[in-house]
């Protein structure tokens, strides 16, 4: 049996056809600790991961938001994810990092205590949280992950941080 131009040119188109379906029906996250749970956010909203470094405080701004740093003569505001969660707060560790991404059109950086992996994940991988996990901060879940014997928690970072937050915290930075 012989194989054409024609018949390689449709195995082709099938099979970058197939590649497109997948690439509508998954995604691609950003995994991270933080008090030895495992978070993800859409890699699209994350624009760098950086070391921590120097943060310079500002007074009488909310107790998560650590401070400023200066990212390549940018100004941005830096938040604590452990603080902004009510959760204790810890000293920094070779492993800590800061997320910088876009949020409510503004750019943020977030600590996390340490960055996992980037994975694509299928969106038929994505479930509720269950109705268990109520009160303060289900508001923060877009859904749950399975992935082996670990479980990822999806954030909707807009609602970790709303537009008109860091609206206040840029006027308080001035």
């Amino acid at each position: 049996m012989s194989v054409t131009t024609e018949d390689l040119k449709t195995e082709e188109r099938s099979s970058h056809e197939s590649q497109r379906r997948e690439g509508l029906n998954s995604m691609q996250l950003v995994s991270f600790q933080l008090a030895k749970e495992e978070y993800g956010i859409e890699i699209t909203r994350v624009q760098e991961i950086i070391l921590m470094g120097e943060i310079t405080r500002v007074p009488q701004t909310p107790i998560y938001i650590k401070g400023l740093i200066n990212l390549r003569n940018t100004v941005i505001p830096i938040v604590d994810l452990r603080l902004r969660f009510g959760l204790q707060e810890q000293e920094s560790t070779d492993e800590t990092r800061i997320m910088v991404m876009n949020v409510g059109g503004k750019t943020v950086g977030i600590i996390v205590d340490a960055v996992s992996e980037v994975l694509r994940i299928s969106k038929d991988q994505i479930s509720s949280p269950p109705p268990t996990v109520a009160g303060l901060g289900r508001e923060y879940l877009t859904g749950l992950v399975k992935l082996d014997k670990r479980l990822l928690i999806l954030l909707d970072i807009d609602k970790i941080l709303g537009k008109s937050e860091v609206e206040q915290i840029e006027a308080r930075i001035g």
